[in-house]
């Protein structure tokens, strides 16, 4: 029997429709979407979810733990399985379980950790994010400067190979970590390279980009303001083609810079992440990042010194965020669904269309999560 979810609007990906219904087969995806005044199969199991907006299982890529796990030295299949289950609960069914700057042992572990989640059919693990090493130390963050470096031939190699075993690859690196001849062929082997962490100007950013480098990673946030005479990567990403994500959880970006970047850039060209830590998915309140102490309070994850440390939000609280200040929410949903989706080339998710996925969010009025589904089948929220 068929499964059909109903609700007072379903959002495509791209287009709200009103009192619309979405088919799941029984092989895990999606088989038909019925308009409003379509005859639904007698045969089917109907569940009418009420008022709220049922719509494509949102995608985060850039998800660095969750469940009290950091995906690091211990970060095995199973730990990127517990991962991805912790975020699918919070909304987002397809996630990069993402390395930040780590030693390069590490670095082949995650890497090889993620090959076998692959071949286990891990639920949501839409590939990795390789958050450094190959970035400037002057905008280091919370990344430990230990193992901060220069990209080499060897990690050329590394990264090239892994990015034809996983099903999507991005790299963050700093144009001042690496040659323009290293960012081009990245991204011929198919690596979605993205800028961050950098001090660089906006004239190495663009011969960055025009090496083959796509994204810049959390916009504003690690790298130098926009200055008169010296825009940087800040300017350079809101006046190139590039696609850009960004934390908007009213703490990392404020509301003014938040409203530049959704008038600067190009609807298709931003879109949403969370920098999501151990504590996502749980009610931890400190975790430990290369032997260093990270507190959550009042919404913000600090190192002891006050420096931020990823994020403490969702994907569904940035969408309502966004939506409050005045975002439409086809645009804010897009944002965490089909841009990304887009981003990685994943042309299976982040939409609602028959062949893919059956992964599915309901959200109340209030935009919170109330109903998960990841390849058709419910997850317990």
């Amino acid at each position: 029997m068929q499964t059909i979810l109903s609700a007072t609007q379903v959002f495509d990906g791209t287009r709200m429709h009103a009192n619309a219904a979405v088919a799941l087969s029984d092989n895990g995806r999606i088989s038909q979407i019925y308009l409003a005044g379509s005859p639904l199969p007698s045969d089917s199991q109907v569940h009418d979810l009420g008022t709220g907006v049922l719509a494509p299982g949102l995608i985060d890529l850039q998800v660095n733990g969750g469940a009290g796990l950091m995906v690091g030295p211990d970060t095995d299949a199973r730990q990127l399985a517990r991962i991805c289950a912790a975020h699918a609960r919070l909304g987002a069914c397809a996630i990069l379980p993402t390395l930040i700057t780590d030693s390069p042992d590490v670095t082949r572990q995650v890497i090889a950790a993620g090959i076998e989640a692959v071949r286990d059919q891990v639920a949501g693990f839409a590939g990795l994010h390789l958050e450094g090493p190959h970035l400037d130390i002057a905008r280091k963050g919370a990344h430990d400067a230990r193992f901060i470096r220069k990209m080499t031939s060897d990690d050329l190699v590394l990264l090239c190979d892994a990015r034809q075993a996983l099903p999507a690859l991005m790299v963050t690196l700093a144009p001042e970590a690496v040659n323009s001849t290293q960012i081009a062929a990245l991204a011929e082997a198919g690596v979605v390279v993205s800028l961050g962490h950098s001090a660089c100007s906006a004239e190495q950013a663009k011969a960055a980009f025009a090496a083959g480098a796509r994204g810049v990673t959390h916009l504003f946030n690690a790298m130098g303001g926009l200055h008169s005479r010296a825009p940087g990567l800040v300017g350079a990403a809101l006046t190139s083609p590039c696609v850009a994500g960004i934390i908007a959880d009213g703490v990392h970006v404020s509301r003014e810079c938040l409203q530049v970047a959704l008038r600067m850039k190009a609807p298709e060209a931003l879109f949403l992440v969370t920098d999501a830590m151990a504590v996502a998915g749980t009610e931890l309140d400190e975790f430990a990042l290369n032997g260093r102490r990270i507190l959550r309070r009042q919404g913000q994850l600090t190192l002891d010194d006050g420096t931020l440390a990823g994020a403490d939000i969702s994907l569904p609280a940035s969408i309502a965020h966004l939506i409050a200040l005045g975002v439409t929410p086809e645009r804010a949903l897009s944002m965490a669904s089909r841009i990304p989706a887009n981003v990685i080339g994943a042309p299976d998710r982040g939409r609602l269309e028959a062949g893919v996925y059956g992964d599915l969010v309901f959200l109340d009025r209030d935009w919170r999560i109330r109903h998960v589904w990841q390849g058709g089948v419910a997850v317990p929220i």
